[in-house]
């Protein structure tokens, strides 16, 4: 886009999520090998904070040349062309949608209706949801040991149940440790989805094992393998 252009991005049809993305990036100072920002910490980014109205980021010194080098790459008819795109099955088409989950550590410390309840209800999204955990609205989880547990690790995909008994899945800015019943990790490859769900959208979990969730994710990362090489063949990388 040539310099004072305005984009205008309107409302998603699919997914809540978009990515801009910007030839060479944003000149941003790096923390921990990233320019994005972690608005809990206030670090990051453009003075660790979100955007406002007025602000203007600075963008690399080579970004014009690149983007010129890149479309003039795109616009280049001599040769073979490859088709390209994102997988369309990490933006959600239809809910509730499908969210493959395997047993956690503390699954069976929760009471019988409780276990069945996770599996087979729909979930909402709420609200409180943020970028460090979506907070889940439906039937409350109840353990039926009540007993204490020691602090563990978590994950991306980590579901959590604090006492209020609705469940917290963790996303992308989780903790790395957590003191709360661990009842679900939800598989790998179904977390995209679940980032591009907004509050509101409603979702149900389906059972799986483990040696399912590891073919999930070797699909996905075939998928993302296959646009990776037609994106190299077109620019000749």
């Amino acid at each position: 886009m040539a310099p004072g252009t305005r984009l205008s991005i309107g409302r998603a049809i699919r997914g809540a999520r978009a990515y801009l993305a910007v030839a060479g990036g944003i000149d941003v100072a790096p923390v921990l090998g990233s320019r994005s920002t972690f608005l809990p910490g206030r670090f990051g980014g453009l003075e660790g904070r979100a955007l406002r109205r007025g602000d203007v980021l600075p963008l690399l010194e080579d970004a014009a040349a690149l983007s010129q080098e890149r479309f003039g790459a795109l616009k280049n008819t001599d040769g073979p062309s490859v088709r390209w795109s994102a997988p369309p099955q990490t933006v959600p088409d239809r809910e509730p949608v499908l969210m493959h989950a395997i047993e956690g550590q503390h699954f069976a410390g929760f009471d019988a209706a409780s276990q069945r309840a996770f599996f087979d209800a729909v979930w909402y999204i709420a609200p409180e949801s943020n970028r460090m955990g979506f907070r889940l609205a439906g039937p409350a989880l109840a353990r039926g040991d009540g007993g204490e547990i020691l602090s563990g690790p978590t994950a991306l995909g980590t579901v959590q149940v604090p006492a209020s008994g609705a469940p917290i899945a963790l996303m992308a800015d989780h903790q790395t440790t957590g003191g709360y019943p661990r009842i679900a990790e939800i598989a790998y490859a179904d977390v995209p989805r679940l980032a591009q769900l907004a509050p509101g959208a409603t979702l149900h979990f389906a059972k799986c094992s483990l040696d399912t969730a590891v073919e999930l994710r070797r699909d996905v990362k075939a998928r993302v393998d296959a646009v990776l090489q037609s994106i190299a063949w077109e620019f000749g990388h």
